[in-house]
């Protein structure tokens, strides 16, 4: 190979320019095979990825880190850390873009009692500790329909939900029916935590809990800091589970939500969970201990 240098009539072999710069021909060789081979290695990484989206669409660096650590680039022969898979996506654009879209699905203002707050931003120390609910919203061609969710705090297990076409405190007391019904550990003290609102303070739903001994909690402000946990559930549903988008009609929704709920509690791993699943937290949590940490909530 010879190149031809711009404003200049000599031309100069491989040899000439390797000897220029120090280097030997062999060098200069091994640099574009190695160059080759990186681009290869990222082809791979990059493939791999797509897989795991297929599955968890918004899955983030940390996590995908993670997964790739977990056997597939020692099996490839590849290192890469992550900080490197990070810029990765970014030269490819394959970051994952947040949005930031809220209602209220709270009324505060009622004539039922508020009860005092049990909790206050404290960590759950074990399963069925502490549960924490939340109402968020998604949409319809026809309109919104309205989730109600309870989560473990220690777990971060959605352990009951249901879907219903309005704010009514029913979609609520189902969604608690289903969490006393899967309660695993039925003889251990628990808290139930929530806002303020109408669905939570209403007769019927506190008397189902005081019929299953369940403490009663409630935030006293209307800062999501003091229900973290919830807030932070609802926009992992949201921004990792597509729940954001519109739906044509409630029956596709409720496909939705059941799948994506299926993929959170038993395929995604959560960094506040020692990158388990909340299903094995919730079950193994004796002989997988973790520490909880701090999580900032993100308002649906």
């Amino acid at each position: 190979m010879i190149y031809e240098l711009r404003g200049s009539r000599k031309y100069y072999s491989i040899d000439n320019l390797c000897g220029v710069f120090g280097y030997t021909r062999q060098a200069w060789y091994n640099h574009l095979k190695s160059i080759q081979l990186r681009f290869i290695e990222e082809e791979i990484i990059l493939n791999q990825i797509q897989s795991i989206r297929k599955i968890l669409p918004k899955t983030g660096c940390i996590k995908l880190h993670k997964e790739l650590n977990n056997g597939f680039l020692q099996a490839h022969g590849i290192t890469m850390g992550r900080d490197a898979i990070f810029s990765l996506l970014r030269e490819n654009d394959m970051l994952i873009k947040t949005k930031k879209k809220w209602v209220y699905t709270t009324n505060s203002f009622h004539r039922y009692k508020i009860h005092p707050d049990l909790v206050y931003r404290r960590p759950a120390t074990k399963a069925e500790e502490i549960w924490v609910s939340d109402i968020t919203y998604l949409r319809t061609d026809q309109g919104f329909v309205y989730l109600s969710l309870i989560t473990d705090a220690y777990s971060r297990k959605i352990v009951g939900h249901h879907l219903a076409s309005n704010l009514k405190a029913i979609g609520c007391i189902r969604a608690l029916e289903q969490a006393v019904k899967g309660r695993v550990y039925r003889n251990r003290p628990l808290i139930h935590h929530s806002d303020r609102g109408t669905q939570y303070c209403c007769d019927e739903y506190v008397k189902l809990l005081k019929n299953n001994n369940i403490n009663i909690s409630m935030t006293q402000s209307g800062s999501p800091y003091d229900n973290a946990i919830a807030e932070r559930v609802n926009g992992i549903l949201k921004m990792e589970f597509e729940l954001e988008k519109t739906f044509k009609s409630m029956a596709k929704s409720k496909t939705a939500v059941e799948l994506a709920i299926h993929k959170y509690n038993n395929i995604r791993m959560h960094t506040s969970c020692d990158f388990q699943t909340p299903h094995n937290t919730h079950i193994l949590e004796n002989i997988v201990p973790k520490t909880p940490l701090k999580e900032l909530p993100i308002q649906v």
